[in-house]
């Protein structure tokens, strides 16, 4: 059974930094794409950052300069580093993946998602 874990997020003042991380736990053969998400008041649900294992990285404009997706080593985990925050950031993140957990049957997988609170 395939299950993300997302950990970090919390509270923080406008301009300030907070941290996300994702890891993949279970029986797992590869991991295709991993990155995060968010949905606001209007559960509406856009995209943060998006990595392509091996490929490249791919951010929502709102957030292009100021967050940063990185895989820090550990297998199967990215790390969203969110640095100068304002308060429309505040919304739901959610982690996604496309897992194989059997090769060469992709499916997509959603962690249950961390709050991020940004004050004026």
């Amino acid at each position: 059974q395939v299950q993300l874990v997302e950990s970090g997020g919390g509270s923080a003042q406008a301009g300030r930094s907070l941290s996300l991380s994702c890891v993949v736990n279970g029986n797992i053969f590869r991991v295709n794409r991993m990155g995060w998400y968010r949905q606001g008041p209007g559960n509406q649900r856009e995209l943060v950052a998006v990595t392509i294992t091996g490929v490249n990285t791919t951010y929502g404009d709102s957030v292009k300069g100021r967050f940063t997706l990185s895989a820090p080593g550990a297998k199967f985990t990215v790390h969203l580093q969110m640095n100068n925050l304002k308060p429309e950031d505040t919304g739901l993140y959610l982690c996604n993946a496309e897992v194989e957990a059997t090769r060469g049957i992709p499916r997509d997988y959603w962690g249950r998602g961390t709050q991020v609170t940004v004050s004026p």
